[in-house]
């Protein structure tokens, strides 16, 4: 089964998949280029929590005086 893009994930499904990455690459059972594909993966999941984080403090920055907050238009 091929991954699902890195961008169609949510912040928590990227989160679990980094989760589970860094995991098995402390394992130090992997061939070097397994090491280095996932290591590659990992660094795009971190940048796209990055990225979903950044928007969500965004968001709660642009809340107005009476709470309510303003959509952002999407990325």
């Amino acid at each position: 089964m091929e991954p699902k893009s890195i961008e169609a994930l949510t912040f928590e499904e990227a989160l679990a998949e980094l989760e589970t990455i860094v995991a098995q690459l402390e394992a130090g059972d992997l061939t070097l280029e397994l090491s280095l594909a996932l290591f590659e993966r990992g660094q795009k999941l971190a940048s796209r929590c990055n990225i979903q984080l950044e928007q969500a403090t965004l968001r709660i920055e642009q809340l107005t005086a009476d709470g309510e907050i303003i959509e952002l238009p999407s990325p």
